[in-house]
């Protein structure tokens, strides 16, 4: 089953080898995509998934009757079920096509992305996981203002929460997009409008346990797919990671070779994906990038949202272990997904097309994943593997809109607005109505980013949350001396400068705004490293230097909120259902 290959197969295809910009993380696909045959298997496939999924969601809505069932299904998900949930949210389209992508075309360099986004758990698990459930009721702003002045950091809070589900919300909306012309056959536009109909279904009516369950059961169908893409690789080497590695080294020296390399140099071409240096060729690129996807975990309002769904903190616990090991096992599958296209897919070449002159991936490189399922499991596996992407896209999306229609409902209109006395049945309705808006502007955007590469925005929503979120909601739970001057200046601080740095960055500077190469004022991948350092400073400098009557009361308010994180007593129970 191993296959064959001859030089002359390789010639010109050094194009595979580019190292992939941030874009993995975004698991969307860059620029345009021709549109392909209808796939029929693939479309019955994901029928079948939306089908049992609307089934879910009436039989959520039945149980969706307070703003607490809507935004944390009532605090009555168990450990287990949030765990798998939270693996759900993780195992977006990103990183189960942009990761097993990445790894094809750099080799060991592709798992930055998988350590990165793994190592933010234990920051999680061990300093917030508990406190968060402890102090928070719906969202993380109601942990990060618990001692401050509401409004003001109840503002930052939501307009940092929005502009980071804005900019996720694109990548994945353009992502569905190329993703369903290239598999399904289907417009472009067409594409874009039937996610956003959809994650509205789920969301207006089904509330956070509808979202909750099509996370699950997508988590579940990515889990098996993924390993038997990984068993069946591993079954052509005898199960030997040696075997598959040294033919993975051999097709990269054919390439390069072919590509009109001396001996020497093809030959250190191919040991090349065996050790760094392809990716990220700077130490602050590394560490930056790094850091991004690192904290941005600990700072993205939907996988922070999560916490609430659980009864207790002891539950909150257990969900982030279930969760690391759920996302551990997929990234060691996606590392196998992405040699084994290196093996099977850059050496078929029905799967290659010429582009230009230069053959490349059809669909882009991005595909890498989707062309193995073809390869291993044939059209019918195909359609599945197909299905479960888009149904990755959709449920993904349905988090993000929900932690938005939050941001807006709850700490704007519930907290700022109303100063905490709306009731529940009409912050429901402003949620509600915050849903269909993001929609409709998800779809919007979407559209009007059809040809961009939107590569950027993905690393840009992870430094902000990074850069913002992560700072204040850190330093808010565990350093008494922060006051509301601090967490709010420190705040934006950090989300303007990531914001602003990313623009500068190459991959918006030159990439997208077309500026001439080399030209970027700002020259590192990712901004985490200099904005997070900032904001953290913005924090401490205006909190100690902030002698107001308020600090005061800010500083005295930390023993209780210590002793409520800790012991979880005052904290918001689950709902009786």
């Amino acid at each position: 089953m191993r296959p064959t290959m001859t030089p002359g197969r390789f010639l010109g295809m050094s194009t595979l080898l580019v190292a992939p910009s941030a874009v993995m993380a975004a698991g969307a696909l860059e620029g345009e995509v021709t549109k392909q045959a209808t796939n029929w298997t693939a479309i019955g496939m994901f029928g079948l998934f939306v089908v049992l999924t609307l089934f879910i969601t009436k039989w959520a809505a039945g149980r969706t009757k307070s703003a607490a069932d809507f935004y944390t299904a009532g605090g009555g998900i168990s450990g287990f079920q949030n765990g798998l949930a939270i693996a759900g949210d993780y195992m977006s389209a990103a990183s189960f096509l942009g990761i097993s992508a990445a790894v094809m075309a750099n080799g060991f360099d592709g798992l930055i992305y998988s350590i990165g986004f793994l190592v933010g758990w234990p920051i999680l698990t061990f300093l917030m996981a508990e406190k968060l459930r402890n102090l928070g009721k719906f969202t993380f702003a109601d942990v990060a203002a618990f001692r401050f002045e509401q409004t003001p950091v109840r503002l930052f809070a939501a307009i940092s929460t929005l502009v980071v589900v804005a900019f996720y919300l694109i990548a994945q909306m353009v992502g569905a997009g190329q993703l369903i012309k290239l598999l399904f056959g289907l417009e472009y536009w067409m594409a874009v409008v039937i996610v956003g109909a959809l994650m509205m279904v789920y969301v207006l009516f089904g509330g956070m346990t509808a979202t909750t369950w099509v996370q699950i059961i997508k988590a579940c169908l990515l889990l098996g797919g993924a390993s038997f893409m990984a068993f069946m690789v591993m079954s052509a080497f005898g199960f030997s990671f040696e075997r598959l590695f040294a033919e993975s080294v051999r097709i990269k020296t054919d390439l390069a070779a072919a590509e009109g390399k001396t001996a020497e140099e093809a030959a250190a071409a191919g040991q090349s994906i065996m050790g760094p240096g392809n990716f990220v060729k700077d130490p602050i690129s590394a560490i930056s990038f790094g850091m991004a996807l690192m904290f941005g975990t600990a700072g993205l309002p939907h996988i922070l949202m999560r916490f609430f769904t659980v009864p207790s903190a002891k539950e909150a616990r257990k969900s982030v272990m279930w969760a690391t090991i759920w996302i551990g096992y997929f990234y060691m599958l996606t590392f196998i997904i992405g040699f084994g296209a290196i093996v099977f897919v850059l050496t078929n070449p029905s799967f290659l097309e010429m582009k230009d002159g230069v053959p490349g991936l059809i669909g882009g490189s991005n595909m890498a994943a989707v062309h193995l399922a073809n390869a291993v499991g044939g059209n019918v596996f195909l359609g599945f593997i197909s299905a479960v992407a888009f149904a990755t896209i959709l449920a993904v999306v349905a988090g993000l809109t929900l932690s938005g229609a939050s941001a807006v409902s709850h700490d704007i209109y519930q907290s700022v607005v109303k100063k905490g006395r709306a009731d529940s049945a009409s912050e429901l309705r402003v949620s509600k109505i915050t849903t269909i808006a993001l929609g409709i502007v998800a779809v919007i955007l979407g559209i009007a980013f059809e040809k961009q590469n939107i590569a950027f925005m993905v690393s840009l929503a992870f430094a902000i949350a990074a850069s913002a979120n992560f700072p204040v909601l850190f330093l808010s739970i565990l350093w008494k001396g922060m006051t509301t001057r601090g967490a709010v200046i420190g705040g934006f601080l950090g989300l303007i400068s990531s914001v602003v740095l990313t623009v500068l960055s190459p991959s918006v500077w030159e990439a997208t705004l077309g500026n001439p190469k080399g030209s970027a004022p700002f020259p590192y991948t990712s901004p985490a490293l200099f904005s997070m350092t900032l904001a953290f400073l913005g924090i401490w400098l205006f909190s100690v230097t902030d002698k107001s009557r308020r600090a005061a009361i800010d500083k005295a308010g930390y023993l209780a909120q210590e002793v409520r994180s800790e012991t979880g007593i005052g904290a918001s129970e689950a709902s009786a259902h």
